[in-house]
């Protein structure tokens, strides 16, 4: 970890009750959230404890870190847990340019900032685009890959941003509703482990496009939790229980 490019602010004001820290990425500033298991006094560490391994958990569109607070101490029970906030949500810094590839980039630093050498992923939405684009990148970096209904990359994919954000003021709605075939030719890419986790019939993502997605990923598990678009919000035991059977312990080790 580069000390001179890390630096920490607590108790940051935010929605959530769960004050956000702050991390120097290069020239900008990205909001963070962490969970880690809180032992029993006396009792022997948790298998989340310092010796566990990370799991990044990447929000979607119009959120921020404080929307996987339903999940994140569960996750948390064998995991080490970190959520940014992505440039231009919560309170990161505002500065553009706001694309997919921004916030690829903003990943990749955000991990190297805090010395995350080897993690697992999760992404929701159009969070999930640069979680699949860093795995495919780095293969060697990722042990496994949570993709909860993603952006799918295809032309005039049936996909919505926040109607309360003006993202036309960016270059993510034309990316969103017409992505480049980079995205698609990425999945091949992914070799980590991949958990696709689809909304079922109240989601406004098409499952037969999700469902392309998890056939282009050597190795991909879809299944369908009904809760619409935001399954860890509608459904965050069903969630939490489903990620934590794929991930598996924590220490590198595959569940059985």
């Amino acid at each position: 970890m580069n000390e001179r490019n890390v630096s920490y602010v607590t108790d940051m004001p935010t929605r959530s009750s769960r004050p956000a820290r702050r991390i120097q990425v290069g020239s900008s500033s990205l909001a963070f959230r962490a969970w880690s298991p809180s032992p029993v006094p006396g009792s022997r560490p948790a298998p989340g404890g310092s010796a566990a391994l990370p799991l990044v958990l990447v929000h979607a569109l119009g959120e921020d870190s404080s929307s996987w607070q339903g999940v994140g101490p569960a996750l948390a029970s064998a995991w080490r847990v970190y959520a940014p906030d992505l440039r231009g949500h919560g309170t990161s810094d505002r500065s553009g340019p706001f694309t997919v590839e921004q916030f690829t980039t903003d990943l990749e630093a955000f991990l190297d900032a805090l010395g995350l050498h080897r993690v697992a992923l999760a992404g929701h939405s159009a969070g999930a685009v640069p979680a699949y684009l860093f795995a495919a990148r780095h293969p060697e970096r990722v042990i496994r890959l949570v993709l909860e209904e993603p952006a799918p990359p295809f032309p005039a994919a049936r996909f919505g941003v926040p109607s309360s954000l003006d993202w036309d003021a960016t270059a993510l709605s034309a990316e969103l509703a017409d992505p480049p075939p980079s995205w698609r030719d990425a999945l091949g890419g992914v070799k980590a482990p991949t958990l696709l986790i689809a909304g079922g019939p109240g989601s406004h993502v098409d499952h037969r496009q999700l469902a392309e997605m998890a056939a282009l990923i050597g190795d991909c598990q879809l299944t369908t939790i009904e809760a619409g678009h935001h399954v860890h919000a509608t459904r965050p035991a069903e969630f939490a229980e489903t990620t934590s059977a794929f991930l598996g312990d924590g220490d590198g080790h595959s569940p059985a």
